[in-house]
């Protein structure tokens, strides 16, 4: 077949060089269009005797990989890996990029065996061997089902075992597994295909004793933190680059937590921020907070703010706060060089055409487009229109010229840069075109030193490109590893969801303790050191954690329960009056907070005449599996001086409902009742003097958002399965009067606690952690105090905590010797943490 119309003799000679090797007429013709890559294919055949049937299709085409990966080894080297793939041992391109990757790092001569090893030469599995390492992880908490799908094989087809498996068996074999595992596709999963041991282990919660604190050498020094590289042992291109590395960094370990400023932090974050800030900080070296602020359109200022306000108040303090845009003149010259050497181009393609030429939906073959053989003078002149604003969004766009024959879809030209006419929030109208994450997130990495490039599996498929870019434009390379993502059933976090139930009013807004964003969880009272310790004791592997709401609860349960003090509480208030005492009897009782933990001290509360015990303390009818208080039956109240016994009630005439309780104080004078009541209930008394009992204006009980596990299941859509009633609002809970003493106490702790800090890090961190510009979110004290750390156990009832929003406490910011207690126009909110654990012997 003749080259096509219009191709230059050069274009045309390669062609038939190329041709008369094995190559296809497209795969001849796509050669030759990179004049480098051609010249150095050209070679190849001359200097081994390629052309004339003496390799067939197959090695051509891994002979033509060679010819564009392998510009950087020397010519004996590549001569190496043609006599590889003529004897057979290289039998894909996959094998080829590592052979010349080996090499690299490895110039000849080398050891045989080790590369051998390296590039999976002579690599076997069994069928069964296959299917069982497959099922092992469709097994895993990572794979929920069918949806699943993707992420299995991508995971599957990363992992050092099965690298080297022909792409089209994993994805049988993980179908087949699928089927086993789940049913067929679109069918619920069979109950008896669930595995008894997976399902066990998914629904163990620890008990309340077990503590939930996370071992940090466990963590860290095991396990896939354990493995990691150590600084400089990541592979480079040239000894230079690892030196200069090393030289920069001082040989320390150097991590980085990297967001995108578009929304709001959720749980799966606190994993992220846990691992970077954790594994620098373990092995003494340093983390960068680095806002990934690439795309100005969905940046704005609350989000810049909270991010860094949820990394502190999590416990972990930038070494610098920096911006991917910090490095948006270095990145344009990266791209600029990119096409230099013919290893970019600008694309006027749509997302639709793309989408056909990555294979479609029904995954065909790959093409390249008609801009790919462009000229690089043509693509520098396009490049430099594109940031001069002479192209709207979607006319033009940068694309890495990577490699279509790759199974990785990572590697099929992804887009570099492209136009969006937007002011950034640091850079103004300077650019009018913006880097996208795949080109921004390897180089700032680079140019930030970073040793550990720690990510979610996710990502897996994208380190292949995170390397050939770096080792593109022949910058220092960092090592990227996955770690499993940390997901809990019956929530949701995408930010899209999110935003419609803010925007459609089912929840209160982003902080809506309902929700599992950092904000709400910290709205509702959880403590950081809880989520650290639940993040800690999942421990960190390759496989993803999908977590029960109830695993979270008694973690946070646990956290608290030697942490807080106790406080009498009655949520739903019942008056009491004894009818043998003066109405001017009071007796002070001194209780302590906790009865485990002394430090907390203790407090004096009234008890007088008249208390309130909670509703639902009283039945009018007795039963003998029913120990609390009925008429003519005596219980204790707990910590009192006596107990008391029913002997009438008052009703509301129009209603029947019980409006007080008339009770004798068995303070000993009758002789006939009973010493020891079998039970006790919580109580809080009436005393104006003293200012009990505390009113609290509302107390909010959050109950589950979504009525099961996995609400994006529900149909039509998510917001089916929401719960309507999972916000219990209640009106005039009472609370004992120590609560203003503790409240203050607790405030005031905190705010010195934060202050401290701050100047530490401000102090250890001089140059680094202060704000660089008007733009970037100071460190302050603030970001470390809300009311919700006012937290106590309300006796028998549950967790609670202020709420930082809408509490409003004026005694919190008086000075420490201005007495406690309520102001005008104070308006306390308690927001229920998490519930008690239950208690079946004392439930009745």
């Amino acid at each position: 077949m003749a080259p096509p119309k219009g191709t230059s003799s050069k274009t045309a000679a390669y062609i038939d060089l190329f041709t008369s090797i094995g190559l296809s007429q497209a795969k001849a013709s796509e050669a030759a269009k990179s004049a480098k890559s051609a010249a150095l294919l050209e070679g190849l055949i001359e200097r081994h005797a390629l052309a004339g049937g003496r390799i067939d299709e197959k090695q051509a085409g891994l002979v033509a990989a060679l010819s564009i990966q392998g510009a950087k080894i020397g010519e004996d080297e590549r001569g190496y890996v043609v006599n590889a793939i003529i004897d057979g041992r290289l039998k894909s391109t996959d094998q080829v990029n590592a052979a010349v990757k080996f090499l690299e790092a490895h110039p000849l001569p080398v050891d045989d065996v080790q590369f051998d090893h390296e590039c999976g030469v002579g690599f076997s599995i069994t069928q069964k061997a296959l299917y069982n390492a497959v099922f092992e992880h469709v097994n895993s908490p990572a794979v929920t089902g069918w949806a699943s799908m993707g992420a299995a094989i991508t995971a599957l087809r990363n992992s050092p075992g099965l690298r080297w498996v022909n792409p089209l068996e994993i994805k049988n074999t993980v179908e087949s597994a699928l089927v086993d595992r789940f049913g067929a596709k679109g069918e619920a999963k069979p109950k008896s295909k669930e595995p008894k041991q997976a399902k066990a282990a998914d629904a163990e919660v620890p008990s309340a004793s077990t503590s939930a604190t996370p071992n940090p050498r466990s963590v860290f020094e095991e396990g896939f933190l354990g493995k990691l590289h150590k600084p400089g042992e990541n592979p480079q291109v040239t000894t230079a680059l690892r030196d200069a590395h090393l030289k920069a960094t001082g040989g320390l370990v150097y991590t980085r937590f990297p967001p995108e400023p578009n929304g709001f932090l959720h749980i799966g974050h606190s994993k992220a921020i846990f691992i970077n800030f954790g594994y620098a900080a373990h092995h003494g070296g340093r983390c960068f907070l680095r806002y990934d602020d690439t795309n100005p359109e969905a940046e704005e200022a609350v989000y810049f703010e909270s991010i860094l306000e949820i990394v502190r108040w999590l416990g972990f303090e930038p070494w610098k706060i920096t911006y991917s845009s910090d490095h948006f003149d270095e990145l344009h010259a990266c791209a600029v060089e990119l096409i230099r050497r013919d290893k970019a181009y600008v694309c006027h393609c749509t997302g639709d055409e793309i989408h056909v030429h990555r294979g479609g939906d029904d995954g065909g073959a790959r093409t390249a487009c008609v801009h790919r053989g462009r000229s690089v003078e043509e693509s520098l002149r396009e490049f430099e229109n594109m940031k001069l604003g002479k192209y709207k969004p979607g006319e033009a766009i940068l694309r890495m010229k990577q490699d279509l024959d790759d199974p990785n879809p990572q590697m099929w030209d992804l887009i570099a840069y492209r136009v969006l006419l937007a002011p950034h929030h640091r850079t103004g109208d300077k650019w009018k075109i913006y880097p996208t994450y795949d080109f921004t997130h390897c180089l700032v990495d680079s140019f930030e030193n970073i040793s550990h490039s720690l990510c979610t599996v996710e990502f897996i498929a994208s380190r292949q490109s995170y390397e050939w870019l770096c080792d593109a434009v022949d910058v220092y390379k960092p090592r990227q590893s996955e770690y499993g993502r940390l997901s809990l059933q019956g929530t949701i976090t995408s930010k899209r969801k999110l935003l419609a139930l803010v925007k459609e009013g089912y929840v209160l807004g982003w902080d809506d303790p309902r929700l599992y964003t950092l904000i709400a969880l910290r709205r509702r009272g959880v403590p950081a050191g809880a989520i650290i310790s639940f993040v800690g004791g999942l421990g960190v592997s390759t496989a993803g954690s999908n977590i029960q709401l109830v695993r979270f609860d008694q973690t946070v349960r646990s956290y608290l329960e030697n942490s807080v003090p106790r406080l009498l509480m009655v949520l739903k208030p019942l008056k009491v009056t004894f009818e043998n005492v003066p109405e001017d009897y009071v007796v002070f009782v001194e209780k302590a907070l906790h009865p485990k933990v002394p430090a907390l001290g203790t407090a004096n509360l009234p008890f007088t005449r008249t208390v309130y015990i909670d509703r639902d303390d009283f039945r009018l009818e007795d039963s003998p599996d029913y120990f609390r208080l009925t008429p003519g039956k005596t219980v204790g109240l707990f910590q009192a001086p006596h107990p008391i016994t029913c002997t009438s009630y008052k009703t509301d005439p129009a209603t029947g409902d019980v409006t007080e309780l008339i009770c004798r104080l068995e303070d000993g004078r009758d002789r006939s009742a009973p010493k020891k009541p079998k039970a006790f209930i919580q109580w809080v008394a009436e005393h104006a003097e003293s200012g009990s009992p505390v009113r609290v204006d509302e107390t909010r009980i959050f109950h589950r958002l979504f009525k099961s596990d996995n609400p994006v299941a529900a149909v039509p859509n998510y917001k089916a399965d929401i719960d309507p009633d999972s916000l219990e609002t209640i009106k005039g809970a009472l609370v004992e009067v120590g609560f203003w003493t503790l409240a203050k106490r607790a405030y005031g702790e905190a705010v010195r606690e934060s202050r401290d800090r701050t100047e530490r890090a401000l102090a250890e961190n001089a140059t680094e952690a202060r704000p660089t510009d008007s733009d970037t979110p100071a460190v302050t004290s603030a970001q470390l105090v809300g009311k919700e750390c006012v937290r106590f156990q309300g006796l028998r009832v549950a967790y609670f905590a202020l709420d930082n929003k809408d509490a409003r406490v004026a005694c919190l910011d008086e000075a420490p010797d201005v007495p406690t207690g309520r102001r005008q126009g104070d308006y306390l909110v308690l927001n229920r943490i998490v519930s008690l654990k239950e208690d079946s012997g004392k439930a009745a």
